[in-house]
């Protein structure tokens, strides 16, 4: 019998103060609660029950014993109740990690009706341009551009982006639209890079290694950057999204594009996952797929 079991059958035979009611309380034979009080007492090497012609009473150990049975029983229903909880009903803080653009471009609007739809429930999002941990993190969910690693989680596909250049008008207007990623070299180009140092601009048939004139640390200062018409700027389709849509920038050499990557939604334990985690999967996927920032 489990160490959980025994403490059980040894605090209804203190709070009955009889082994038969502690019996027919369990649903066990008295013989077995008789064995279950020998053992405990043995593998203890304390007497823990007095037994007398009136029935049994705890001994002095016995009574500091059914006192941390008693505090240890109930801290294990009310984790198992939370637990259960946690699986049924949709509360808590549910963490969300994505690529900031994501965020502002994409998710947003869709996040504020989940909240309103799940009013128990509250969002931390994080900004993460790579692929987080998310065990170690303690992150629930992560939305990702881009190919998942075979051993990774549960990952729900919700569309493709693809990488683009792209400027404004104004500057395409003054320049001159390049007919070729070779042309690019005329123009004047922002990269992005964390560490200061532009990488190649990667097309479908090749790299083409640039001297930008401007290198920002993030995509979204390099959009801004563009925005103002100061050159070209390489970025993932849904980084510009709104920029594109409304004509504050134009793509450029898209037959050149390289191919798009997927959009995934990231996370752990499949089925098991917590009710919040479930519910943002079913209120949100569809309308991440219906984005047409993932419409490509």
């Amino acid at each position: 019998m489990s160490h959980h079991r025994e403490m059980q059958v040894f605090l209804a035979v203190a709070e009955a103060g009889s082994l038969a009611a502690a019996a027919r309380e369990l649903a066990l034979s008295q013989a077995t609660v008789m064995r279950t009080v020998a053992e405990l007492e043995a593998r203890l090497d304390s007497t823990l029950l007095q037994r007398g012609p009136r029935g049994v009473r705890p001994s002095p150990a016995g009574e500091r014993f059914a006192a941390d049975c008693r505090r240890i029983l109930q801290r294990v229903a009310e984790a198992e109740q939370s637990v259960a909880g946690l699986h049924a009903r949709a509360a808590g803080q549910l963490r969300l990690a994505l690529p900031l653009l994501m965020s502002h471009q994409v998710l947003m609007p869709i996040a504020v009706d989940y909240l309103a739809a799940f009013p128990e429930v509250s969002l931390a999002t994080l900004a993460r341009e790579e692929l987080p941990r998310l065990l170690e993190e303690g992150i629930d969910l992560a939305l990702v551009a881009g190919h998942l690693p075979s051993s990774s989680g549960f990952a729900v596909p919700l569309g493709r982006v693809r990488p683009l250049v792209c400027a404004a008008p104004g500057y395409l207007q003054r320049w001159g639209r390049p007919a070729s990623p070779e042309e690019l070299h005329a123009h004047r180009t922002i990269a992005t890079s964390s560490t200061g140092h532009a990488g190649d601009w990667r097309f479908a048939e090749r790299s083409i290694r640039l001297a930008p004139r401007l290198t920002c640390s993030t995509p979204q200062a390099a959009i801004r950057a563009a925005l103002a018409g100061f050159g070209l700027t390489r970025c993932l389709s849904y980084e510009a999204h709104q920029e594109l849509h409304g004509g504050g920038l134009v793509a450029v050499l898209e037959e050149h594009a390289a191919p798009p990557v997927p959009v995934q939604l990231y996370y752990r334990e499949g089925r098991r996952a917590a009710a919040r985690v479930r519910s943002f999967l079913d209120f949100a996927v569809p309308r991440l797929r219906a984005h047409p920032a993932f419409q490509v």
